[in-house]
């Protein structure tokens, strides 16, 4: 049997190894070609693109609503398209990072499934490279959002870190010593459809009682609806506000009154956030991260949001007080994560292309249709 100072010495020669590994899947990254790539992060809302230069600054955005998921796969490539489209005009652009709003394959060339959008067994990888001359990397959004936050933003310095990304729905990404782990088919990370609530609220997913049902932008706007259309007194101020078109009813409408003191807005907030804390735990159980990177939309209402996430989280953490606990921090990139993390992570595709005759973003057919770009402004003004 091995005495105690030599399962010391093996764990301290590990811990060694590992942040070597870290270290030089950093410093391998780095030595990427510093040219400007594009990100685009594809939600269930929006569609947002970006060029993004080396540093992880933002050059320029623009954005529009995705498309109807009744609608075929094939218009969501065709927004993508002209977005990447639109930035090369005014942009040298080399590669192209897709953050997909759905589980992608592990060669991420493939989404397998998007609860929000139309995607079933898609090759959306091997559909864009047919329209635009340069690589594609596509992954899942939460895998390049927790890239962007570990590479620039919440995550700096944390070789274990989970990232949990509350939008539409949830979504999660895993990085141990500088890797996004993906799992052996590319799906690692759905925490959003882990079960929580046996025959509980159905989910888009098919399945009942899943996490994202009880934590997400749905369900805080469902729950704020549903006490709306039932006439609850304490939802007069948001029908008051919404002038009562309970459809106008928005997660960022609830967390701006919940900032103003409204004390529905304030607890539906405060009840997300506690769903927020018990999944962490279970998280906490099974990963024992160092840190948990909360980004999203939903995330704006920033310690409305994250101060119940962190008490619920020490109250049904395993083994608490007798364990080293996790800290719990707001994304630093914000809405930017899944994008910037992307557009990076694309950079190591546009490695492999460096001594090819690289070739700028061409227009190979123009759809029959103009999309309505919204322009967000260059660096600095996010």
């Amino acid at each position: 049997m091995s005495t105690y100072r030599e399962r010391a010495h093996r764990q301290t020669a590990r811990a060694s190894v590992l942040r070597a590994i870290a270290s030089r899947e950093r410093s391998s990254h780095l030595s990427a070609p510093r040219v400007p790539t594009v990100g685009i992060d594809i939600g269930g809302t929006k569609v947002m693109a970006g060029v993004v230069d080396a540093d992880g600054a933002i050059l320029e955005r623009v954005r529009t609503e995705t498309p109807e998921k009744s609608k075929s796969p094939k218009v969501v490539e065709d927004t993508i398209a002209e977005l990447v489209l639109d930035l090369s005009d005014r942009h040298d652009v080399h590669a192209v990072g897709i953050g997909a709003a759905g589980w992608v394959d592990a060669q991420r060339s493939t989404v397998l499934f998007a609860p929000h959008l139309a995607w079933r067994n898609e090759p959306l990888r091997d559909a864009l490279a047919a329209r635009l001359a340069v690589p594609i990397m596509v992954d899942n959004d939460a895998n390049t959002a927790a890239w962007g936050e570990w590479r620039f933003g919440a995550g700096r310095g944390a070789d274990h870190l989970v990232m949990i990304t509350l939008g539409t729905g949830i979504g999660g990404g895993i990085l141990e010593t500088g890797k996004v782990k993906r799992g052996a088919y590319g799906v690692a990370g759905e925490f959003g459809h882990m079960q929580v609530v046996p025959a509980g609220h159905r989910c888009p997913c098919g399945n009942r009682g899943c996490w994202e049902q009880y934590s997400s932008g749905n369900a805080l706007v469902r729950e704020a609806r549903e006490l709306a259309a039932a006439d609850s007194p304490v939802a007069h101020h948001i029908l008051e506000r919404v002038q009562g078109q309970i459809g106008d009813i928005t997660g960022p409408l609830i967390t701006e009154l919940a900032r103003e003191g409204d004390p529905m807005c304030v607890e539906l907030l405060q009840d997300i956030g506690r769903w927020l804390g018990v999944g962490i735990a279970n998280l906490a159980a099974a990963l024992d991260p160092a840190r948990f990177v909360v980004g999203g939309g939903v995330s704006d209402a920033d310690e409305l949001l994250i101060g119940p996430a962190r008490e619920a989280f020490r109250r049904q953490l395993t083994g608490r007080g007798y364990r080293p606990e996790a800290t719990i921090v707001r994304a630093a990139l914000g809405a930017d994560a899944g994008m910037v993390g992307a557009a990076d992570l694309a950079r190591l595709v546009a490695r492999r292309f460096r001594r090819a005759n690289r070739r700028r973003a061409e227009r190979a057919q123009s759809p029959a249709f103009e999309l309505r770009l919204t322009p967000r402004g260059r660096a600095g003004e996010r």
